[in-house]
């Protein structure tokens, strides 16, 4: 194993990470959720399952989201005034990120609502 060279992948991916905070919205607003997510989940006793099921979602949510930007720039990149062909893809690309963030905020009310009740 080549330990400078995986060292190195770390701090672009890092990077790139900081990158995202940065400029995109959405992914920052994504990350105070996860982070209210992350302190209820070590504030309240949950089962393993459900703190499993926590960070899967979390780390879904933020996954697609940086997928959602790469598609959205480099749509951006390859045509740089407005298409209705690409607003198409880009909505497409914004529509399955709004779909998994739903479905992971019902997976945490799911999970939380019992324990405020």
């Amino acid at each position: 194993m080549n330990f400078p060279k995986l060292v190195s992948s770390f701090k672009i991916a890092f990077s790139g990470f900081k990158t995202a905070f940065k400029t995109e919205q959405t992914f920052r607003a994504q990350i105070y959720i996860a982070s209210l997510v992350l302190f209820l989940m070590f504030y309240l006793p949950l089962e393993l399952n459900e703190r499993i099921f926590l960070l899967f979602a979390i780390f879904l949510v933020l996954a697609f989201e940086l997928v959602n930007s790469q598609i959205e720039r480099i749509l951006d990149f390859i045509n740089p005034t407005f298409h209705p062909k690409i607003q198409l893809i880009k909505d497409l690309s914004a529509a399955a990120a709004l779909i998994i963030s739903i479905g992971s905020a019902i997976i945490g009310i799911l999970i939380f609502l019992p324990y405020f009740i």
